[in-house]
C-alpha cells in the first residue's frame, strides 16, 4: 500500500506473523484438543438423555452397547453394557469432535451448534445401521426417529461448546 507509511505496513505483517505463530503453539493444539473433547462429553450426555427417553419407550436398550464390547471379543472380561458405554463415550469425546473440526467449514449452517446438528445427522446414517437389534413397526420407527434426534442433540451440544470457544482469543479452534 504506497500511502500507508512503513512503520503501519511492518506493524500489519508483526501480526500476521503472531497468529501463525499461534497456530504452531503446542499449548494452542492440546487447548484445542481439550475443548474438542469438553464438547463431545456435552453431546455424548444429551443424546444419552435422548437414549433414556428412546429406552423408556421400548426403541432402544442402553444394554446394546454390550455390542461394542462384544467386537473386540472382551465380554467374559469386563462388564459388557458398561465397557460398551465407555467406549461410545470415548468415540464421541475424541475421533468425532476432531472430525467435526477439520470438517465444520464444509457443514451447511450458519453456526456451529447448526452445523453440528447436520454433522451429527450424518453420523447417525452409521449408528441406526449398526445398533439396529430386530426392531419392527412402531418400535422400528420410534428407534429411527430417537435416535436421529439424539445425534442431532449430540451435534447441537458439540457445536455449542466449539462457538463458545471460537470467540475466545486464546483458542484456534
Amino acid at each position: 500500500m504506497p500511502d500507508t507509511p512503513p512503520d503501519i505496513q511492518e506493524t500489519q505483517d508483526n501480526d500476521v506473523v503472531s497468529s501463525s505463530e499461534e497456530f504452531d503453539n503446542l499449548r494452542g493444539i492440546l487447548a484445542d484438543g481439550v475443548i474438542g473433547a469438553a464438547g463431545g462429553l456435552v453431546g455424548t450426555a444429551m443424546m444419552t438423555v435422548v437414549f433414556l427417553i428412546a429406552q423408556s419407550v421400548g426403541a432402544f436398550a442402553l444394554t446394546d452397547f454390550a455390542i461394542l464390547t462384544e467386537l473386540l471379543g472382551l465380554t467374559a472380561y469386563v462388564p459388557a453394557v458398561l465397557f460398551g458405554f465407555v467406549i461410545f463415550l470415548g468415540g464421541g469425546m475424541f475421533p468425532w469432535p476432531l472430525l467435526f473440526a477439520s470438517l465444520k467449514t464444509y457443514l451447511p449452517g450458519e453456526s456451529s451448534p447448526i452445523e453440528g446438528a447436520f454433522f451429527g445427522a450424518a453420523m447417525w446414517t452409521g449408528f441406526v445401521l449398526a445398533f439396529y437389534t430386530d426392531q419392527t413397526g412402531l418400535s422400528l420407527v420410534l428407534y429411527a426417529v430417537l435416535t436421529l434426534v439424539a445425534h442431532v442433540v449430540y451435534g447441537l451440544g458439540l457445536g455449542a461448546v466449539f462457538d463458545y470457544f471460537e470467540s475466545r482469543p486464546d483458542s484456534i479452534v
